[in-house]
């Protein structure tokens, strides 16, 4: 057991790492493979921060003009990786026997579903396989949305991780995880302005879920072309259920982070800077990979859906029910402590720690409960929100007397800490605070939702489409063939369907889909082609659980279940279990595959005599 002041929130995070399982460990990735690895040069990135003007006005409105980097083109930095992996890619069709010059290597993208851990598990197995059969490196570009990403941010903590994936799918078994780091990271982002929930879900997928601590910055994951380039996806919360389509999809990559629909982007390294104050450098918090896991496993963010799930679920009172979001924020704080004081008894035999928390359990369970219909009755819209605020200051005043009747020690600081940060952060529900860029933009065509907010929000993608198709479609990335295995546990094709209607509404191209193959949705093939023409992309789809491993729709809906997005953690066989039916998917479709490429190949070729005849 640790002890002194970080023994109590050691007890914590052990008390989570317990209760989630063991899934990864870092390895030693110091393997050198310099001599055969395209590698990016450092270089400058002037494009996209040039120096502040001279003579700015603090807070001037106009400041952020030369930041922003307002196009639909690729960056030059990544337009450069592209060039770089496309030499990769270019030998590994040459060795399928698949014939292609530099000029006709096809733009192909893998996007990576979310599903929590099932996801992050899935996703190992489906590359895994394809390195084995030696498609991985066909692949120009990886995408991922929630459970996808905590794949992705172990992987590219290791530079040449395409090329021994048997070593990246170890990862995800054994222990091997620095608390004393993990927890000096926490304290140094409880410090900062930009601290939200987000943080520390971070802190626990990373320690919790994926057995791995690596608070490297995202900007540094675009240096190694030997892997496709990876692209994270959030959305603008601010803006999702009362902003335009164009204004919620947010794409983060090693070079630039922006709204994918706007095009208005900054460079990665400014992600949480104060760019719209003329001290841009100043105040701002680099997105590291433990924050970018908290706000990509976020779903939860989105308290208006889990409204509706919840009070569905519960079957609250008509009555209530209008102000149950109200409610929720203070019942999160009550429901939230007392599970954690629950969970570090557990895990500690400190007298100390032990006398601490009967004191708090005792407050919490006496003084911070309530009954709602008791407590709201009839009441009015108004004096229903006033009973609430009176009693949420009425109970913080009581913690506040609880923690000053501590004696000193680390129940006390951390108590103090609670209340402080973290009660806080659960009563306004603050996940994903990062300074906004486009903050006061002078320009009528971003939404105000963007505009007027001095941070944005950023959550998980998953609440608004739970496959990253948005980055991937249109002429920026001019994507051909897009690889979509689905590991969630949405109905089958939903997330196709949802990705067709928002292409629509932004007016970019999609394949069509008829729907008569929506009628398989409850047991589905392993693997679909929806084949895109012109401008269009095509897209194999692949469903996690199918008809090649479910022997009919009962089994289906049984695999479905027991693997579910909720059902945490997964043992060491189950993890096993789901890798080797991800791996299988791949194996028994390599010849699908395999054909979609050299078509990808002849598209591509006719693309670039088609621009060649209009030039």
């Amino acid at each position: 057991m640790l002890c002194g002041k970080a023994s109590w929130i050691a007890g914590l995070l052990y008390a989570c790492i317990v209760m989630l399982g063991p899934m990864g460990q870092p390895v030693d990735n110091s393997e050198d493979m310099s001599s055969v690895t395209p590698q990016m040069e450092a270089g400058s990135s002037e494009e996209l921060t040039p120096a502040p003007a001279a003579n700015t006005e603090k807070n001037s409105i106009f400041a952020p003009k030369q930041y922003v980097r307002q196009t639909q083109s690729l960056s030059a930095r990544e337009q450069e990786f592209v060039l770089k992996r496309k030499q990769v890619a270019l030998k590994s069709l040459n060795r399928q026997g698949i014939s292609c010059t530099l000029e006709s290597v096809p733009h192909i993208a893998l996007i990576g579903s979310g599903g929590g851990q099932r996801a992050a598990v899935g996703l190992m197995g489906s590359l895994y396989q394809l390195e084995k059969e030696g498609l991985l490196d066909t692949l120009l570009y990886l995408g991922g949305v929630s459970g996808s990403t905590w794949s992705m941010s172990l992987l590219y903590s290791d530079p040449q991780w395409s090329t021994n994936m048997d070593r990246a799918v170890s990862r995800l078994s054994g222990t091997g995880v620095d608390l004393v780091e993990a927890l000096a990271w926490l304290d140094e982002r409880a410090k900062k302005e930009d601290f939200s929930l987000s943080d520390i879900w971070g802190l626990m997928t990373s320690v919790g879920i994926m057995k791995q601590f690596d608070p490297r910055s995202l900007s540094e994951d675009g240096i190694n072309a030997w892997n496709p380039y990876p692209i994270f996806n959030a959305v603008n919360k601010n803006c999702l259920y009362d902003g335009p389509e164009k204004s919620k999809w947010f794409e983060m990559t090693p070079h630039e982070a922006g709204f994918t629909d706007l095009g208005l982007f900054i460079n990665t390294s400014l992600l949480g800077s104060r760019i719209h104050e003329a001290d841009a450098e100043g105040g701002g918090s680099t997105m590291d990979m433990v924050r970018l896991q908290g706000i990509e496993g976020s779903a939860f963010a989105d308290e208006y859906g889990l409204l509706n799930y919840m009070t569905g679920l519960l079957k609250v009172p008509q009555q209530v029910r209008r102000f149950w979001y109200v409610l929720e924020y203070y019942m999160r704080g009550y429901r939230s402590l007392l599970k954690l004081t629950e969970l570090i008894r557990r895990n500690t035999e400190d007298p100390a720690v032990l006398s601490g928390l009967d004191n708090l359990q005792k407050t919490l369970k006496e003084k911070l409960n309530l009954n709602p219909i008791a407590l709201l009755g009839k009441k009015s819209p108004e004096q229903q929100k006033q009973i609430i605020e009176q009693w949420f200051q009425k109970k913080l005043a009581s913690l506040k007397t609880l923690e000053q009747s501590l004696d000193e020690g680390p129940i006390k600081d951390n108590v103090s800490l609670m209340i402080q940060k973290v009660f806080t952060l659960i009563v306004k529900w603050e996940w994903g605070t990062t300074k906004n860029l486009l903050y006061q933009y002078p320009d009528a065509a971003v939404p105000s939702c963007i505009t007027l907010k001095e941070n944005l929000q950023l959550i998980d993608a998953v609440v608004m489409l739970n496959v990253p198709y948005p980055p991937f479609l249109g002429d920026k990335r001019d994507v051909d063939l897009i690889i979509a295995p689905d590991y969630g546990g949405d109905d089958t094709f939903k997330t196709l369907t949802l990705a067709r209607d928002y292409a629509a509404a932004v007016k970019k191209p999609f394949p069509e889909i008829d729907d008569k193959i929506l009628e398989e949705r409850d047991w589905p093939k392993d693997c679909y082609v929806f084949e895109g023409k012109g401008k269009e992309p095509s897209i194999i789809y692949m469903p996690l659980f199918n008809r090649k491993n479910c022997k009919d729709a009962e089994e289906f809906k049984a695999k479905t279940e027991e693997f579910s997005t909720f059902h945490l953690p997964f043992s060491q066989e189950k993890t096993e279990s789901l890798l080797e039916i991800a791996k299988a998917n791949i194996k028994n479709n390599k010849e699908t595959l395999l054909r979609e490429i050299n078509k990808a190949v002849l598209r591509r070729r006719s693309k670039r005599s088609s621009a060649e005849s209009d030039f």
